[in-house]
Formats: C-alpha cells, structure tokens, sequence
C-alpha cells in the first residue's frame, strides 16, 4: 500500500540502468535490451526521465527524436518526438506520476525544437489512453498488429509548437481523404 506520495523527477543517468530495466519487464509485455535503452538514453538524454519516491525509482519515460512525415500537417517533413515507453510501479499508479512524466518530457521536446510528439498505446489500455487524452494528445490512427503479440495499437499524437495547432477533428477528416 503507498504511503508516500511525494515523489520527484529527474533525468535518468546510467546507475539507473537495472531499475529502469526492472520496472519495464514488471509493468510492460515490452521488453528491451540494456543497449536499447543506453542508445535511446544517448540520443535523447533530456527526454529520459525517471520518477524516485525517496531514493526508489518507481517510474520512467524515454523518448527519441526523429524525423519523418507529420501526423497532423499532412505531406510536411518534420522533428518529432516519440514516447517509446512510460511505466510507473503498480503501487504508485493514480498518484500523477505518470502525467507528470509525460508533461516533463514533452517540456524537454519542446525545448529541442520538437514539432509534435507521438506515441503508440494498445486498444485495450484505456487508462492511458485517457491520461494521454487528457494530457492534449489525439487519436491520429490505428495501426494494426503492431504489437509482437499481434495486438492493434492507437497512435496518438500532440502538436508541440503554435505553427501546427490542429483540433482532432482536423486530423480525422485529413486521415479520412
């Protein structure tokens, strides 16, 4: 049972490395190598957050820059971030963690001249995808077997800077077409 729930926010460095690790084998069916997050890390250190209570971590987020056509403004090349992976402890879920870590790591996006930012969630996942709703991102498209497992995920999307402000709406009737 959680009895703290002052947590803190910061970047994550490589001693982190085993923890980050751990809570992503414990809270996602997506797993990755060591390598995977140090490259992710190395690429993309400002957008790589992890949440402690005390001296404990007990969530994260990594992100990556790439660039690649937009999911709002259709036929425009840009910088977009990705949100690979965010997890948080189950016993410190529904605390804000979680919205906190997204919220940091878009500020970190932003800051790196980031367009808009994109994640992938299941279809079944509807916590988060209403804490991603929320948080101002939007239903771009669905991508079918995107999982290892076979399963469909919803790709949600956020614009970052004043020149792309779109509404869901805009981005429904451009998919639409």
């Amino acid at each position: 049972m959680l009895t703290e729930t002052k947590f803190s926010l910061r970047q994550f460095n490589t001693d982190d490395l085993e923890s980050v690790i751990e809570i992503n084998k414990t809270c996602l069916p997506e797993n990755y190598a060591s390598f995977f997050f140090m490259d992710t890390y190395r690429s993309c250190p400002a957008a790589f957050i992890v949440a402690e209570i005390g001296s404990r971590i007990v969530g994260y987020i990594m992100c990556r820059i790439e660039h690649g056509f937009s999911d709002i403004k259709r036929l425009r090349f840009i910088r977009k971030g990705h949100i690979i992976s965010v997890a948080v402890l189950a016993d410190y879920r529904r605390t804000g963690i979680a919205s906190e870590l997204v919220k940091k790591a878009l500020e970190a996006l932003r800051e790196m001249k980031v367009d808009e930012c994109y994640l992938e969630v299941r279809t079944t996942n509807e916590t988060a995808r209403k804490l991603y709703e929320k948080l101002g991102f939007f239903l771009a498209r669905s991508v079918p077997h995107y999982y290892a497992d076979g399963a469909e995920a919803l790709l949600m999307v956020i614009p970052l800077h004043n020149g792309n402000d779109v509404s869901s709406h805009d981005v429904e009737k451009e998919t639409m077409q």
